[in-house]
């Protein structure tokens, strides 16, 4: 790895593909996105109708409470660092930031904004913000953009329903038959291949290309919407700087826009929809482009409709839809003049209202509804240069935008996100400055749409990719080879990471990857977990939820060792309309999942007067601040960190406080390396047996140096402490001892695991020393010291906290069990520059807690009463551990 650069003020470095600490140290960040209630203001979920269309039309609707309200973040954000997360993706809409008009700032919010980062720093995260859309606006049935927007590109979006030019949540299926809860799952989507969202993002990539005539304020509508879109977030750039504590030690980057579309960019023919599988659903209505045309303008059309189901979309009939002459444009006498009475623009003569633009720039005739150009957006116009989205529009405007950040932010780190599922464009380095990650999302798109864990899928993105002929050879059958394949497409994407910084890309990645959104929807199955189904049998079973979420968060470990934020957290999630937003319900916590009767025993919260930054710094205090009696004091500090005021907390509390209100909380709340001296290269864990297990690679050049802050050439280390640990977070949901258990949640630990497992003989089988009796120490000792023999005995930590094996290949471990943490101090060769492979294992030592134990899953009887078919584990189907009939472990 190459060394950390000298008198740099931010904390994370991104280096040699990974992110590295001050110390020298690998990160892996891990987290959630807080939060998907962000894309809409407090009391306006998306079901909401009431004020919808009146507060947008004078920009008075107001962000503040988002995504937390001030007075209980700190009980949530306690709650996201007691689960092991430390990274946080704050999505944050440009409606937020401007929705009063055309550069008029909401300041009220973004100094709302500046205290929530605060208490993120007070519990030790990092943040980077994101610019969150979806189909461009909530008025075109997504997130996103302000209502100006789309008056100023000629819209008339309270017309965008009747011409389906955009399916919007409150007004589902009609205006005049509304039925919100009806709205299908993830049918919100399919507003990018709609009228609305393909023109937005073709105006704002390429207007000045494609719609050379629509001009307003003098300037062309893509200079408009881009030098708006950057200036707002510039904005709020600017006042995160200026509040002087902030800047790198929590907020250490921004993300691009959120999932930017190329809207009718690049499209081939008009008058046809693609083909070849894509990331745009087909479910419901269909338009193609041409047919999207006609309905803007008022005309009637039979579209194909689509339903989706196990084995994907499939063509159902078809639908005739007719707008009764009712326009998605604007009508000439809303600009008096061509002066917007309200927002102030003046829109040039030669944009006429009340006429498709498309149809203003020749590519179609509207009284005969013929495509004069159904190339048109192919080519660059009036040539035969094909269009390449990517580098001619994206870059482009993403350049505008970093350029616009960093005059406030110099040193912030710089996520790069291109559509869905296409690889990055070669981004220079003289844009990335040495600072940069490249961010992506990955979703296992069967169960998204289907709201169903099947027992088959699909290599979705290699078959996008074109690594198969047909779809039948990216069929993957059976629970462990579609926990292969997922794994082997977040390999995909993290190759894409070579991109960035090299013309042309080669060799390994420079800069790391963060799958940016991942996750799985909670109301599955016609929400049977919330007792919707089957007279409540399966109320708060969320096994296979976790059996999902665990296969998605299992494909970013193995050899990929990646980053993560899931989506989503919501502290207003609820089982009716899930994250309030489309019927979205992916949040990982949930105030109607909270047991009955325990509220009283979730124990109060404080901060402390001096607070840590966590485990991204050399081990401190917890931030999880809990406060209850009996207390326990962890005494490990270093002398490289200012000192800070212990944090003391009770075990069972903790374990009761993280588990109540959280859905499948085993998939998310898993092991992983936080801090490594070297390079992680393999994370196993397995959940139905309560197994850790990691590969490192460690060499020379990742000796940590103690000579007052000067640099060893050719080390990347920079460390007063000679003896820097790798730091592994290690959850008591998974590795608490049954005397916590028992004291948490009142359940008969010795009854809730997995009896399978012979726990003696196995820890007799991994040692290699001549004994099979292994040491037992208590948290109390927290020093235990392991040989550097090759071949490691098994070693126990057993009281009120933990009961855990662990075996290391070299070197000793000290566990400090109040930050549910693991320190492993190794030594790294000083000469040696080949690669020395170290591991360590941690398993539960009584075996795997099941889901009952923690007040978690079905309350029926187990797998044997329910005759779950052993075939199916024979036949791969089926993982180890898991039951079909009752879904639990």
């Amino acid at each position: 790895m190459p060394r950390v650069p000298s008198g740099n003020a931010s904390f994370i470095h991104t280096l040699d593909g990974n992110f590295v600490d001050n110390a020298g140290r690998t990160l892996l960040l891990r987290g959630v996105n807080l939060s998907g209630s962000s894309k809409a203001p407090v009391n306006q979920s998306s079901q909401v109708l009431d004020g919808f269309w009146e507060e947008a039309k004078i920009g008075s609707e107001s962000f503040i409470g988002r995504p937390l309200k001030l007075e209980d973040a700190d009980e949530h954000l306690a709650r996201l660092r007691g689960w092991g997360f430390n990274m946080l993706r704050f999505p944050v809409t440009w409606e937020a930031l401007e929705h009063e008009g055309p550069g008029k700032y909401d300041h009220d919010f973004m100094d709302y904004t500046i205290e929530i980062l605060r208490k993120c720093k007070a519990h030790g995260f990092k943040v980077y913000l994101n610019p969150h859309q979806d189909t461009w606006s909530r008025f075109s049935g997504g997130s996103g953009a302000p209502y100006w927007t789309l008056v100023a590109c000629g819209f008339n979006p309270c017309a965008f329903s009747a011409t389906q030019a955009a399916i919007i949540h409150c007004e589902y299926p009609t205006p005049a038959s509304r039925n919100p809860t009806e709205m299908p799952a993830m049918i919100w989507s399919t507003n990018y291949g709609k009228l609305v969202s393909q023109t937005m993002f073709a105006l704002f990539f390429g207007g000045s290309t494609f719609a050379p005539k629509c001009i307003i304020d003098g300037v062309n509508i893509q200079e408009y919407l881009q030098t708006h879109f950057a200036n707002a977030f510039a904005e709020l750039a600017q006042r995160v700087a200026a509040a002087g504590d902030l800047l790198d030690e929590v907020v250490i980057g921004w993300d691009s826009m959120n999932e930017p579309a190329e809207g009718l960019i690049s499209w081939d023919d008009l008058n046809a929809y693609p083909q070849q599988q894509g990331s745009t659903l087909k479910k419901g209505t269909v338009p193609y482009p041409a047919q999207s045309f006609r309905l803007g303008m008022g005309q009637v059309q039979t579209l194909d409709n689509y339903s989706f189901g196990s084995m994907g979309p499939k063509r159902d009939g078809s639908v005739t839809i007719d707008p009764n002459g009712v326009k998605a444009w604007a009508d000439p006498s809303t600009e008096p003049g061509n002066i917007h009475p309200r927002w102030g623009w003046r829109r040039d003569p030669g944009w006429t209202l009340g006429k498709c633009i498309w149809a203003l720039h020749d590519v179609w005739d509207v009284e005969s509804g013929y495509v004069l150009q159904p190339n048109y957006f192919a080519h660059v116009p009036g040539t035969q240069e094909p269009v390449h989205f990517l580098r001619a529009f994206f870059l482009p405007q993403y350049t505008l935008y970093l350029r616009a950040i960093r005059a406030h932010h110099p040193q912030a780190i710089a996520f790069v996100q291109p559509p869905v599922f296409a690889q990055p464009p070669s981004i220079p380095e003289e844009l990335l400055l040495g600072r940069a990650c490249y961010s992506t999302h990955y979703y296992d798109g069967l169960t998204l749409v289907t709201r169903h864990w099947n027992w088959f899928n699909a290599d979705a993105l290699g078959l996008i990719r074109g690594k198969y002929a047909t779809q039948l050879q990216a069929l993957r059958i059976g629970e462990r080879a579609i926990r292969s394949s997922l794994q082997t497409q977040l390999g995909y994407l993290k190759a894409d990471a070579t991109q960035l910084g090299a013309l042309p890309p080669t060799g390994p990645a420079r800069y790391p990857t963060i799958i940016g959104e991942i996750g799985t929807p909670f109301d599955m199955d016609a929400k049977r977990s919330y007792g919707y189904t089957d007279g409540g049998k399966y109320k708060g079973d969320y096994s296979r939820q976790e059996r999902a979420l665990d296969a998605s968060l299992n494909a970013a470990d193995g050899e990929n060792c990646l980053n993560w934020t899931v989506w989503t957290y919501c502290s207003d999630s609820s089982h009716p309309w899930g994250d309030g937003w489309n019927m979205e319900d992916l949040s990982l916590w949930c105030s109607d999942d909270l047991r009955t009767g325990e509220a009283e025993r979730v124990p109060a919260l404080r901060i402390p007067s001096k607070f840590s930054m966590g485990s991204l710094a050399p081990a401190q205090a917890s931030t999880l601040t809990i406060s209850t009696l009996p207390t326990y004091s962890s005494p490990y500090a270093t002398s490289s960190v200012e000192e800070v005021e212990p944090v003391q907390y009770e075990p069972a509390s903790l374990l009761s406080f993280l588990t109540n209100g959280a859905r499948a909380v085993r998939a998310f709340c898993r092991p992983w390396p936080i801090a490594v001296v070297g390079t992680p290269t393999n994370i196993q864990f397995d959940i139905s047996k309560a197994t850790f297990h990691l590969t490192i690679k460690v060499n020379a050049d990742d000796v940590p140096v103690d000579d007052d802050d000067d640099l060893v050439p050719g080390k990347k280390g920079l460390c007063k402490d000679s003896s820097l640990p790798t730091e592994i977070f290690l959850p008591l949901v998974h590795f608490a001892s049954d005397a916590c258990l028992t004291k948490a949640l009142g359940s008969n630990a010795q009854d809730q695991v997995d009896d399978s497992m012979d726990v003696e003989q196995e820890g007799s089988s991994r040692s290699t020393s001549g004994t099979t009796t292994p040491r037992v120490y208590t948290s109390s000792a927290l020093t235990l010291p392991l040989t550097s023999q090759a071949a490691m005995l098994p070693v126990i930590f057993k009281d009120d906290w933990y009961d855990i094996t662990v075996t290391a290949s070299e070197g000793r471990v000290e566990l400090l069990a109040s930050e549910q943490k693991l320190l492993w101090f190794y030594t790294t060769p000083m000469d040696e520059k080949e690669d020395n492979e170290l591991t360590i294992e941690v398993r539960r030592s009584p075996g795997a807690i099941k889901a009952t134990a923690l007040g978690l899953g079905c309350t029926g009887e187990s797998r044997a009463r329910n005759g779950c078919a052993g075939w199916l584990e024979q036949a791969g189907l089926l993982s180890e551990g898991w039951c079909e009939g009752c879904s639990i472990m």
